[in-house]
C-alpha cells in the first residue's frame, strides 16, 4: 500500500495545481485506470494489477 501511496502523490498529487474536487476526482479516476490495467508492477513479473488476476 505505501508503494502506491507514494506513486499517486508523485504522478498526481505532486504534478498537478487542482482548481477543484472535480478536477481530482477526474485524474485519480485516469491515474487509476491506467495503473491498474496498463502500468507493469515489479512485484507482479511486470504484469498489471488487473492483468495479474486474470491470469490466475
Amino acid at each position: 500500500m505505501q508503494r502506491f501511496t507514494r506513486s499517486y502523490r508523485e504522478e498526481v498529487l505532486d504534478l498537478h495545481l487542482f482548481d477543484s474536487l472535480q478536477q481530482v476526482r477526474e485524474i485519480t479516476e485516469k491515474w487509476l485506470e491506467v495503473y491498474n490495467y496498463e502500468r507493469p508492477h515489479d512485484a507482479l513479473g511486470d504484469m498489471p494489477p488487473v492483468g495479474d488476476l486474470e491470469a490466475a
